[in-house]
């Protein structure tokens, strides 16, 4: 294979925009933003797949002093329209298909902003050209870009992205961090240089979406580096090795089910692709499994790199090819900066080796809430450490382990998915009595959905018929792979369903708990 030579910018399948014109374009939308009225602290919502105008849409929003909110495109109305709501967004800014789709559910005091998806990225999604077409009302990113004027005004400090992680009641909540200091800001990029591998003229490629937390951080990062950043429309295994090579990609931010997808391509079409140039792959959001740590390290070299953390909390351990090695199943150390608890259900720290429920903090960090909902941040606090829910623990060497999640969390192919939202779906569909939503091992995304459903007396439910009911509802990726009716599902004394003894069975063989 003849190596092509390797671009300089931002690179998203057959676009190719050198720096100064991303930062050219942001300033212009910047402008077109504030005379639209956004002001510092203000939410700007973006409902698009990976794009360069996804990057440029956020430089823009930051200019401002506001909160970028990125917006998980997989998202029916009714999950949009909540977002849209709870953050009174003034502009939302997305692919033309996408904003059709949701067109009913976008409040009518909402400016919209039309992004027509290029013709490649339209190809990957089977972007059908009709549902292209110009909306009445909705302004055309490139028709309205050519008439504002490059925003000249102060450059406001710029808070990050507001992640909406997926909520444990029925809701998503909003991660709203406060704007870094200077000394801060400094600390975070520290952080990203450290973690991320992200240094000056770093080469970058990002296979995952900006929609989530960790990605979203580094792309917008590595955008900024003066090398190159490469955004995938969606991740294909060969496609990814193609970009290494041709590239010369030195960082990658991936999940673990990239790495199952990978090794599953032919020895000889693994081995086809020069991928000598990677230096620092880091990866996080999903447990990995050892042997597939191993072979990817084995393949790769010491190259490899995990974090483990939360939207809420930012990266709170560190493990290098070495750790992973020696402390097969480690998420790593504790990382500079941050501390970690391991405590009971008493709220008492127990001794090494003890697992316990995780807690941490990471001091240089700008504090957070949950917008609109300051009382679930207090539920998830413990004199200033907050936990997502995993338990663990640290070992006499002080590698950090994750032993099970204590709340009722998913983790499929590095995206968080909550039970509790798909069971209230659940309940409202005719004929359903009662459910439980839980994981079971998969080999490629590590979790998958399975749903157990209890009919009303004297009624026969129909598993496609649910499934259906939860598509009309939910994204696709929360609509579980599995659904099985069963008349009668196991309760603890309360009435409470027991829905470890339903999800245990399945993990039996599995020598993990997540």
């Amino acid at each position: 294979m003849t190596a092509r030579t390797p671009h300089s910018g931002i690179v998203c399948g057959h676009t190719i925009r050198p720096f100064a014109e991303v930062e050219a374009r942001a300033r212009r939308i910047a402008g077109g933003l504030a005379a639209l009225g956004v002001r510092q602290g203000d939410c700007v919502c973006i409902l698009m797949r990976n794009d360069v105008a996804f990057l440029e849409a956020s430089y823009a929003v930051a200019m401002l002093g506001a909160y970028a909110v990125p917006i998980n495109w997989h998202f029916k109305a009714e999950e949009v329209h909540y977002i849209l709501a709870d953050t009174a967004t003034r502009v939302l800014i997305g692919h033309a298909d996408l904003l059709r789709q949701v067109a009913a559910a976008v409040p009518a005091a909402v400016t919209r902003i039309s992004v027509t998806p290029p013709d490649d990225l339209a190809h990957t999604y089977h972007v059908a050209p009709s549902s292209l077409a110009p909306l009445p009302g909705v302004a055309d990113l490139e028709a309205w870009l050519a008439a504002q004027a490059p925003y000249d005004g102060v450059s406001r400090p710029a808070p990050a992205s507001m992640i909406y992680t997926s909520g444990t009641t029925g809701h998503p909540k909003g991660v709203r961090r406060a704007t870094p200091t200077a000394e801060q800001q400094a600390s975070a990029e520290a952080m990203r240089a450290r973690i991320y591998g992200l240094k000056p003229g770093a080469r970058a490629l990002l296979p995952g979406p900006l929609y989530h937390s960790a990605p979203n951080a580094f792309g917008l990062r590595a955008g900024r580096l003066g090398g190159v950043l490469v955004l995938m429309p969606r991740f294909e295994p060969e496609a990814f090795l193609r970009i290494v090579q041709d590239e010369a990609i030195d960082t990658a931010f991936m999940v673990p089910t990239m790495f199952v997808r990978l090794m599953k391509l032919p020895e000889a079409t693994r081995r086809a692709y020069d991928v000598s140039s990677l230096s620092h792959v880091i990866h996080a959001a999903a447990p990995c499994p050892p042997d597939v740590k191993r072979a990817m390290i084995d393949w790769w070299g010491p190259v490899i790199y995990e974090f483990y953390g939360s939207t809420e909390s930012g990266a709170v351990t560190f493990a290098t090819s070495e750790d992973a090695l020696k402390k097969p199943g480690t998420v790593g150390r504790i990382a500079p900066g941050a501390e970690l608890r391991f405590l009971d259900d008493d709220g008492r720290e127990v001794a090494p080796g003890a697992v316990g429920e995780i807690f941490s903090r990471i001091a240089g960090n700008p504090d957070f809430t949950y917008h609109n909902k300051p009382e679930k941040r207090a539920e998830i606090d413990r004199d200033g450490f907050i936990t997502s829910g995993d338990v663990g623990f640290i070992d006499a060497d002080g590698y950090v382990f994750i032993s099970d999640r204590k709340r009722d969390m998913v983790i499929s192919g590095g995206v968080n998915i909550y039970p509790a939202e798909i069971e209230a779906v659940l309940h409202g569909l005719a004929g359903v009595h009662d459910c439980a939503v839980f994981g079971i091992p998969n080999a490629e995304f590590g979790e998958t959905l399975m749903a157990v459903v209890e009919p009303m007396p004297a009624v026969t439910l129909d598993i496609e018929a649910l499934r259906a009911g939860l598509k009309a509802a939910l994204a696709d990726y929360k609509v579980p792979r599995h659904i099985e009716i069963a008349t009668a599902l196991p309760r603890e004394d309360s009435g409470k369903i027991f829905k470890r003894r339903l999800r245990d069975p399945y993990w039996e063989g599995a020598k993990r708990r997540i």
